[in-house]
């Protein structure tokens, strides 16, 4: 089971490594720098409020159709004309509700007009990830993994051509990026459907059976309840910088959160090919505990090195990807990847619980998650506007992780094992001290950033989180 996870998702991050980068800095980040901080951050703004009203897009069923499914693949027939309306008439009334939110919040007309354009991103976004979570369920963990570039390499070849031809690049509009990522989506969710049909012959098609669409809203609501609160405390920073604040911090709390998502992107993967095979595991009754290890040494000393780069490093990072950057940028920067070791863990734990069925321990997490965030938002944002609400986003995240690791621990009787987090902490301090001294050396700061990843590649050989001989085996057939 080790071998064919790390197979699949050495194939997953490789196919992302190939994509996903070059649309968030190349694609993504241009926008930003060519339509300016304001019209990105309301941008941005309308994004997040769509975010945190997901819980009407998805209403869990993502989530539960994976966990059902993995265990077992011959429901997909009889669930997906099902699952399939659901999504439908949740994309309907969330359109309605996100729109009059909007009116409420006191967006105007350019801002509506954009807020429809997000929605409608939003809910054929939606639809893709329910369609690759039939596909990832039946463990076709690589033709998922092609699906989840698609949409952006399709956005790479449209906007690079309006960015970076001289003809159009002038006049560039955010419009124009709302537009090509709707006909991307569109396009995506059209292969998705075609991929179904191709490996299991079921064609696209609708149920009207009132009583059948209401049973799986009902099984699906305590996953619906999880997304709307893990979305409070994770999406609504944004929404609350630009209200709080202005759209002028929301864009450079955009720019912070941007390098986030680019990081996020490994744990996202993670936890896309955890969640059915944790299923599967579970159903089994196999020990969860080897992939539990694995995960972990492969996530959050990565995600350490990056934390430790950035408040190290973060003016001048910032520096060089956006213009009028400042040391401002660089302590926003910093403070937005400190939580970045957090969301490793939670994408981990988190995700075996989601498998094990302790939905209701996941709500009690993040109901704990929202009062937190809102609570420390409110009031630092005023005085500190986007720094104030980096720092929220992590001591929120680091609080949570470690509720996940306690009661992930207890429900799914993983050991205790306090020699191998003592060889985390004791990594931590070393790459720290080893950052803290190579900035006193006066090389260039790209240099210094070379020799402290370096440092931290070492230190996880030596600390045994990754060894050529542990993927050696992993790659045995036996």
């Amino acid at each position: 089971m080790r071998r064919f996870f790390v197979k699949n998702l050495l194939f997953i991050i490789a196919v992302n490594l190939l994509v996903k980068p070059v649309w968030v800095f190349m694609i993504d980040r241009t926008v930003q720098n060519t339509v300016g901080h304001e019209q990105y951050g309301t941008y941005q703004a309308l994004l997040n409020i769509c975010i945190v009203f997901q819980i009407l897009l998805d209403f869990g069923l993502t989530n539960y159709n994976t966990n059902l499914i993995s265990q077992n693949r011959d429901r997909l027939r009889a669930l997906f004309p099902a699952m399939l309306t659901t999504r439908l008439l949740l994309i309907l009334a969330y359109t309605a509700i996100v729109f009059i939110a909007g009116l409420l919040l006191g967006y105007h007309t350019w801002e509506l007009g954009l807020l429809s354009g997000v929605l409608t991103i939003q809910a054929l976004s939606s639809l893709v990830l329910y369609l690759r979570s039939n596909i990832s369920a039946m463990q076709y963990f690589k033709t998922d993994g092609v699906l989840s570039v698609t949409d952006r390499l399709l956005m790479i070849l449209i906007c690079g051509f309006l960015l970076y031809n001289p003809a159009t690049s002038a006049g560039f509009k955010i419009e124009w990026f709302i537009w090509t990522q709707i006909f991307c989506y569109g396009l995506t969710a059209v292969a998705a459907m075609f991929i179904i049909f191709r490996k299991t012959g079921i064609a696209p098609s609708l149920s009207f059976e009132v009583k059948e669409v209401y049973a799986i809203i009902k099984k699906s609501f305590p996953y619906a309840i999880l997304i709307l609160l893990m979305s409070l405390h994770m999406r609504s920073d944004m929404i609350l910088v630009e209200r709080l604040a202005s759209k002028d911090q929301a864009g450079i709390y955009a720019t912070a959160t941007r390098l986030l998502d680019v990081s996020n992107m490994f744990g996202i993967m993670f936890a896309g090919v955890l969640l059915p095979m944790f299923g599967k595991m579970i159903a089994e009754r196999q020990s969860v505990q080897p992939i539990i290890k694995l995960s972990v040494n492969m996530l959050v000393p990565f995600a350490f090195i990056l934390c430790i780069t950035a408040f190290g490093w973060g003016k001048e990072i910032m520096e060089m990807l956006y213009k009028n950057a400042g040391t401002y940028d660089g302590d926003v920067f910093a403070w937005v990847m400190a939580a970045f070791p957090a969301y490793c863990i939670m994408y981990t734990y988190s995700t075996l619980l989601t498998a094990n069925g302790n939905i209701a321990l996941l709500n009690k997490i993040s109901l704990a998650g929202v009062i937190i965030s809102l609570s420390l938002n409110f009031y630092l944002i005023p005085m500190q506007e986007a720094l104030g609400a980096a720092i929220t986003s992590c001591i929120t995240q680091t609080v949570l992780a470690i509720c996940y690791i306690v009661f992930c621990s207890k429900e799914a009787q993983l050991p205790k094992n306090i020699k191998w987090i003592s060889a985390h902490v004791a990594f931590v301090i070393l790459l720290a001290a080893v950052a803290y001294v190579v900035k006193t050396t006066g090389l260039h700061w790209f240099a210094q950033v070379a020799i402290t990843g370096v440092a931290g590649i070492i230190g996880m050989v030596a600390f045994r989180f990754v060894s050529v001989k542990s993927v050696q085996l992993l790659m045995q057939k036996k």
